[in-house]
């Protein structure tokens, strides 16, 4: 009988199982080469490649198979100005080559068989001041399929888009000027290096460029910052084809929602993460972020609409098809932090093209991604109301029905530590002058512990999706996150209310606020909506717990950005597991640790896999300024 994906997640999914292990390794045998053509592996951002060439029963020889020193680590000696923090990048491999960015701005072309250096190309952000949010900070690079030789596209740190051509790493003299398109200009708004960039690399649809932006988090002025507008650019000449308004303008649907007119001054609402695409449709799939200020609205009062929403637009014209807010007049810094995973899904006997965005604060929005009307019900629910002079919070935010969060939210009875009630009492006393309690708790002159913080919950890393089965992969992290507003002082600020960054509250005897796990791996069927396991992820402060006579609670899980990876047979995800560098393999079906493979720098992007010469490798960068690297893992 074939297995059907609503029969998951026990007898279907031993079925796949077995799949993979026959008929997809026989196939896979025959297979010589399978690129990595896209930052998340493919358009739908899925982080899954069909190989299990590694597989449960081989997965605990992977040993290093090479490693490649990034052109950043020459600098990093040679000129003190040059500074960076996590190496983020994530590869894409084409045709038995690997591209990546560096820290600094850098494009490279290395072997995917050898980690041999083939070109370096440098932008020279790095040389033209701070960059917005994190300075040096990069995610990757894209690619475009010319009928030639290819192009590497770059959207560096100082907001310069590059077309490079991928077999000589030099600039295409046939794109924008000279092969740079500058992304400062045609915002409507002056805009300069230090608040508009990019980390993030670009969508190419049906040869349209999708770019978005990083624009600076910390503005004191109400028209300092751009506007995250998002646009499509010609692939081949560099040519802009339109611009979508994340701020919709005057006489736009939407800018009602922009009251007193602020869309006029109103900055950021950007996509400063990647973004997903439906190849066949032509739409893109835009995660936007906060407006300006993140913590204080009362200069943008209203829903404040395209801001904290998932949107999608026709990426031949930039039209909008459709659009979901996430969160109505944000001020906790929810921006969508993650591509959204595009997966085929059957509920309840009905096929359906879904769409599934994880969020900062642990939810998963189910969308059919052709008309953007949920898979399941999504509540608008009551939330705590703000008492700041001069805002005024939205009643109600959207809860979806189905899945259940995968991270707990707000902070109560059900989240404070209680290893003992010691620790309880002195916990609830180190709270007792601030404000907290459910999701959407509103800042205040108090000061707030948000729970999930602005860091998530889910991160830039997002989740994995098998498109086999239609099970979701989410590694986040429990991060409570303290804000206090504060008037500024005359010239300061034109903000009625900014943040004090002086404000934060510690856990009791060093430990968290909050029960463990502090770090999970949560996998949904998005079939059913049913959660099937949760893991925490790393040892974390067990033993720290420990040693302060507290019964072993087991792994407890380590706070850290981990991206997944998943094969036909494995999920891996990195970690910074205390002191220890780590990758692991889990289980799909159970979660259960297969396998941990020691590294010699920590791991900060992404895991991805290709298979090139009938060998299959996983790669991931390590390290941080100046030690920089990427790192390649296979079988003996």
């Amino acid at each position: 009988m074939p297995c059907r994906k609503t029969q998951l997640p026990l007898v279907c999914a031993a079925a796949f199982s077995l799949l993979a292990a026959t008929g997809a390794v026989a196939q896979e045998n025959t297979a010589q080469q399978q690129d990595w053509r896209f930052y998340g592996s493919d358009a739908a951002s899925s982080k899954y490649v069909p190989l299990s060439q590694i597989n449960t029963d081989n997965v605990a020889e992977l040993e290093v198979a090479w490693v490649w020193d990034t052109p950043d680590n020459a600098i990093f000696q040679q000129d003190d100005r040059a500074s960076a923090g996590e190496y983020k990048s994530t590869p894409i491999m084409i045709d038995g080559v690997l591209y990546v960015s560096t820290s600094l701005g850098q494009v490279a072309a290395v072997d995917a068989a050898t980690g041999e250096q083939r070109w370096v190309f440098d932008t020279g952000s790095w040389q033209r001041g701070r960059h917005p949010n994190f300075n040096n900070n990069h995610r990757g690079v894209s690619w475009w399929d010319d009928g030639g030789d290819g192009r590497v596209l770059m959207a560096a740190n100082d907001g310069l888009l590059w077309s490079l051509n991928a077999r000589t790493g030099q600039p295409d003299p046939s794109f924008g000027n000279e092969g740079v398109v500058d992304l400062k200009q045609g915002l409507g708004r002056d805009t300069r290096i230090g608040l508009y960039g990019a980390i993030s690399p670009p969508i190419v649809v049906n040869d349209v460029i999708v770019v978005g932006s990083s624009i600076s988090d910390g503005p004191l002025f109400q028209d300092q910052l751009p506007p995250g507008h998002v646009r499509g650019f010609d692939a081949s000449t560099g040519e802009q084809r339109w611009i979508f308004h994340t701020i919709p303008q005057a006489g736009e649907p939407g800018a009602e929602t922009w009251e007193n007119e602020a869309w006029r001054t109103a900055g950021a609402t950007n996509v400063w993460t990647t973004m997903s695409a439906d190849p066949d449709t032509g739409y893109v799939y835009l995660p936007t972020s906060t407006p300006n200020n993140d913590w204080y609205g009362g200069h943008r009062l209203g829903d404040n609409q395209h801001a904290e929403s998932l949107v999608a637009l026709d990426s031949a014209t930039g039209e909008l098809v459709w659009r979901f807010q996430v969160v109505r007049h944000g001020l906790w810094d929810y921006d969508l932090p993650a591509a959204p995973n595009l997966v085929d899904i059957t509920v309840d006997g009905r096929d359906i093209k879904a769409v599934a965005q994880v969020t900062k604060q642990g939810f998963v929005f189910v969308l059919d991604r052709l008309t953007g009307e949920p898979v399941w019900p999504i509540e608008d629910r009551p939330v705590p109301q703000t008492d700041v002079p001069g805002e005024r919070t939205s009643p109600t935010q959207p809860f979806p029905t189905r899945p259940a969060p995968f991270e707990p939210q707000g902070i109560s009875d059900a989240t404070l530590i209680d290893f003992t009630p010691a620790l309880r009492a002195q916990a609830v006393d180190l709270i007792a002058g601030v404000d907290y309690g459910p999701l959407y708790t509103p800042p205040s002159e108090r000061g707030v512990i948000i729970f999930p913080g602005y860091s998530g919950g889910a991160t830039w890393t997002g989740a994995a999706i098998d498109p086999e089965t239609g099970m979701m992969y989410i590694p986040s992290f429990s991060v409570p996150r303290f804000v206090r507003l504060r008037r500024p002082e005359p010239g300061e600020s034109d903000f009625a209310y900014i943040r004090d960054r002086n404000f934060s509250i510690d856990g009791p005897q060093g430990l968290p606020l909050i029960k463990p796990p502090y770090a999970r791996i949560t996998a949904i069927d998005l079939n059913t909506g049913e959660h099937r396991w949760m893991v925490p992820h790393g040892e974390g402060i067990r033993q720290r717990i420990i040693e302060l006579g507290i019964e072993d609670p087991g792994p407890v899980g380590s706070f850290g950005r981990h991206g997944p990876l998943l094969t036909r047979s494995l999920l891996f995800v990195a970690q910074l597991d205390g002191s220890r560098s780590v990758l692991r393999s889990y289980d799909k079906l159970s979660g259960q640790v297969l396998s941990e493979l020691d590294l010699p720098l920590p791991p900060m992007g992404t895991p991805m896999s290709y298979m090139v010469d009938g060998k299959q490798y996983i790669v991931m960068a390590v390290g941080a300024g100046p030690v920089t690297r990427l790192m390649a893992v296979g079988l003996p």
